[in-house]
């Protein structure tokens, strides 16, 4: 019992982070129907800015991680306004092309900056865990979890409480009728793109500290993302975090009570089980749009 709920707190941190990359990512598929390939390098510039930012130039932790989240939506951005704009109203093909296309060239622009020795990023958190009854949990991996949930609800705020967050619901459920009715959907497009892409590298940053940092780091984890956003049902926001914290839960559980070399696997094995029982998703209806 003591080793499960152990198991459920360090799912529960994994799975924080995990719904980050996964409401990015079905952010950007909604509002502007792209499949972002360059997710998983957004993720691995996050942790290289965070690295950079620390260890190099000694700013602020705290800090670094905010610049790093902010710097990974200001190359979503330019991603958006240079590669996608101009394929706007391309088949998808060529769009999907160019995104694969500018996730090899992120790649190998961190290889080439940093090298293919891994980093960590220094914290100043202590190695000593807090021990809480039955259950031990590190100050850092507490701090993850605290920022990504913090993150989470200003999503749920901007989406739901703002104008901004208006007219991407607005453009998520129907772009026509949105620009009809005033919005300026190219402006919501780079906003998008560069929400979801600051998302993924803010989750980058925040895990840099407590797992190495590498150059193809992020060719695991956007293959997560798509595994979290198929759990949750394409499109569907609640969805994501619905599945970021399952596949979370999947591989700690999995990796603990069975297997750690095939951890990573749990997660794609409940992606079969979920498209085989339930093919439109954990929470997206089956009349869903896209």
């Amino acid at each position: 019992m003591d080793q499960a709920l152990q198991h459920l707190v360090n799912g529960t941190v994994l799975g924080g982070t995990y719904a980050l990359l996964g409401i990015g990512l079905t952010l950007i598929f909604g509002v502007m129907r792209v499949v972002n390939f360059t997710h998983g390098e957004l993720y691995a510039f996050g942790a290289y800015m965070a690295y950079g930012l620390v260890s190099l130039l000694g700013l602020n932790f705290y800090l670094s991680l905010l610049l790093a989240a902010l710097l990974g939506a200001a190359l979503g951005a330019v991603i958006e306004r240079v590669l996608l704009r101009p394929l706007r109203g391309a088949d998808i093909d060529s769009v999907m092309l160019a995104m694969i296309g500018a996730a090899l060239v992120l790649q190998n622009a961190s290889m080439w900056a940093w090298g293919g020795v891994a980093k960590l990023v220094p914290s100043p958190f202590d190695g000593m865990p807090l021990v809480f009854g039955p259950v031990s949990v590190l100050p850092l991996r507490l701090f993850v979890l605290g920022v990504a949930v913090a993150l989470l609800l200003a999503f749920w705020f901007l989406l739901d409480r703002t104008r901004a967050g208006i007219a991407m619901r607005a453009t998520f459920q129907d772009p026509e009728t949105a620009a009809l009715m005033g919005v300026r959907v190219a402006w919501v497009g780079t906003a998008t793109f560069a929400i979801g892409s600051g998302l993924a590298a803010a989750a980058g940053a925040l895990l840099g500290p407590v797992f190495m940092v590498s150059p193809t780091m992020g060719d695991l984890v956007g293959l997560k993302a798509f595994a979290i956003v198929i759990l949750g049902g394409l499109g569907n926001l609640p969805g994501a975090v619905i599945g970021g914290f399952a596949l979370g839960y999947v591989e700690e559980f999995g990796g603990g009570f069975l297997s750690t070399e095939y951890r990573d696997a749990f997660g794609f094995l409940l992606i079969i089980l979920v498209l085989a029982i339930r093919p439109q998703g954990l929470v997206a209806a089956k009349e869903r749009v896209g």
